[in-house]
């Protein structure tokens, strides 16, 4: 049998899985916005571009004294985590979604909050430690995050892409020279 823990925001309270690192925005959003069968999930690179937009944040915020050290130190592991492939199942919002990007953003925002939460020794969801809005999204706009997350895995994927075609090049290079007295 599934367990919960309420959670509640503006519009109030609501049920998400205990086992869930995402938060009651995510619940809303996963309820709302059922539009397609792609999710943030299935983009890896995006989810390490808004740990890294994350962390950079934390750690500017914690630089300029706005962030206590235990607070950068455990959203910057929780990035890391992120960074290194953990909890990407935790990222269930459609890509197709309203608001520009906010569901996305508020999604990323709770599983790292609720992942600093439990590096702390507190429970998902103890919001009073490590807000997902007042700590992890500390100076920053789902209009910046969001487009910087974007850039920030498009230039991972052309990298990728770059050495790829290289190989490719190198392919039909070797082809060439093994094929050359064919024609």
């Amino acid at each position: 049998m599934q367990e919960y823990r309420i959670e509640s925001d503006l519009l109030g309270e609501l049920q998400v899985p205990a086992d869930a690192y995402y938060g009651v925005q995510t619940q809303r959003a996963l309820e709302n916005f059922k539009i397609s069968t792609d999710h943030l999930c299935d983009h890896p690179d995006f989810i390490n571009g808004l740990a890294y937009v994350k962390k950079a944040a934390a750690k500017t915020n914690y630089k300029l004294g706005l962030l206590s050290e235990e607070l950068y130190q455990n959203i910057a592991k929780a990035c890391d985590e992120l960074l290194a492939g953990k909890m990407h199942d935790q990222f269930p919002v459609d890509m197709i979604q309203g608001g520009a990007g906010t569901s996305v953003n508020m999604n990323a925002n709770e599983v790292i909050a609720n992942r600093a939460l439990e590096l702390m020794g507190h429970k998902r969801g103890e919001y009073i430690y490590c807000s997902p809005n007042d700590h992890v999204n500390m100076s920053q706009s789902t209009n910046d995050a969001f487009p910087t997350a974007i850039k920030i895995a498009l230039l991972n994927m052309n990298r990728r892409l770059i050495d790829h075609l290289k190989s490719l090049v190198e392919a039909f290079r070797s082809k060439a020279n093994e094929l050359h007295d064919v024609l």
